[in-house]
């Protein structure tokens, strides 16, 4: 295969697995009825005029499967991060006893968990939209290398490799969909 569709095909890959990252870390995000410190990791708390990641000032723990205990590493941060959780409306009311702030995950709903399978469905949905976009803009660069001398050919055989990519990258976007589903549905 020619060098120039090869290059194609390997910046094809390294958006893709890009795309499969940010899915995967959109998706840590839907809370399924367990703590993880992954639910905080899109907050920001004010940290001397900066919007600095919690995770950034203060130690995130997991003492049992409803819980999380966040310590700031400065006792004045306390009302920010508290502040900075409830702009944030995940759905957990922080409680902050002077020293740490606890969040206590309430178990799902029947209903609250199928609104949370739509939102997986729908960043999925994403993930592979995203795919199938790098796919065509990687056709897209491979149909203009004719001007540079690439047969036929060799064009219709890096489309074709593109496409295989893409399918293996969308079973993947699907693959983990399908596992975050099955732990939201899991009571």
């Amino acid at each position: 295969m020619n060098d120039l569709i090869q290059l194609q095909l390997m910046d094809a890959q390294s958006a893709m697995d890009r795309a499969i990252d940010h899915c995967e870390s959109e998706l840590t995000k839907i809370r399924a009825g367990k703590a993880s410190a992954g639910m905080l990791d899109g907050i920001f708390v004010d940290y001397y005029g900066a919007a600095t990641a919690l995770s950034q000032v203060s130690s995130i723990n997991t003492p049992d499967a409803r819980t999380i205990v966040i310590q700031p590493w400065e006792k004045s941060l306390l009302t920010a991060i508290e502040k900075a959780i409830q702009v944030a409306n995940i759905g957990i009311n922080p409680q902050n006893d002077g020293i740490v702030i606890r969040l206590v995950v309430p178990p799902l709903t029947e209903e609250r968990r199928k609104d949370l399978v739509k939102k997986v469905k729908e960043e999925a949905e994403r993930g592979r939209i995203t795919v199938r976009n790098i796919r065509k803009d990687a056709n897209t660069k491979i149909q203009k290398l004719k001007g540079e001398g690439v047969s036929d050919d060799e064009i219709k055989t890096g489309e074709g490799e593109v496409q295989k990519l893409t399918d293996a990258y969308i079973i993947k976007v699907d693959k983990h969909a399908e596992a975050k589903e099955k732990d939201v549905m899991t009571v």
